[in-house]
């Protein structure tokens, strides 16, 4: 007999001592043609209610692991304070697209016109050609609110982590662009790649509770 039969015939023997147990409980016999309706009933109930009980217990239990594991479970996370925009982020990344991404703290923000993160140094024109801009990628949107002020926005299927906006946001702005490893992106490897390369040992595992350590 194979397994498989074998798991079905060990399945149907239990149903079928559950059924007897029931029968035997509610005093159901098999020889009585006309079983009592409420008796029916009754049986019926009691099988769905064990059904449920057993279905409650298994949630319950997936969850109860799933919480467990998220409480202490580590993740690679970058120290923003120790970050110094390498560029190592971009090149290391076991994944063809870094896990890395640009993050924009909004409270820290000058909404600045002349943004460091946004045109490069000693741009000639302030306008979106590609050759003033910092970002390679054009992962850096900007949208006029008043003047002299433009709001900042990230557009993280475009950035490719290279850090080239955070450094010079840093560097002439109030350093409201910096990096950050995004957990739905990152594969939580053993040993991170782009930590053996960061020569400021600016990534570090971190529990759970603070995934993210953000700047605002």
């Amino acid at each position: 007999m194979s397994t498989r039969k074998c798991r079905k015939s060990t399945g149907f023997v239990r149903d079928n001592i559950l059924v007897e147990n029931y029968k035997k409980n509610y005093m159901i016999k098999d020889e009585n043609p006309k079983r009592s309706p409420e008796a029916r009933r009754k049986f019926l109930r009691a099988c769905g209610t064990l059904v449920a009980g057993s279905s409650i217990l298994a949630v319950t239990g997936a969850l109860a692991k799933k919480t467990l594991s998220s409480e202490t479970d580590y993740f690679w996370q970058i120290n923003p304070s120790k970050c110094t925009f390498c560029g190592r982020c971009e090149t290391n990344c076991v994944l063809p697209v870094s896990a890395v991404k640009c993050v924009h703290a909004v409270k820290v923000c000058g909404y600045c016109d002349l943004c460091g993160g946004y045109y490069r140094t000693n741009v000639k024109e302030l306008n979106t050609a590609a050759e003033n801009l910092m970002c390679p990628t054009g992962a850096i949107k900007r949208s006029f609110v008043e003047e002299p002020y433009f709001e900042y926005a990230i557009n993280e299927a475009l950035c490719n982590g290279c850090g080239k906006c955070a450094k010079g946001c840093n560097s002439f702005g109030n350093g409201s662009l910096y990096l950050q490893i995004k957990q739905e992106l990152c594969t939580n490897c053993n040993e991170c790649a782009i930590k053996k390369e960061c020569p400021a040992n600016a990534i570090q595992r971190v529990s759970f509770s603070k995934v993210y350590d953000l700047k605002d």
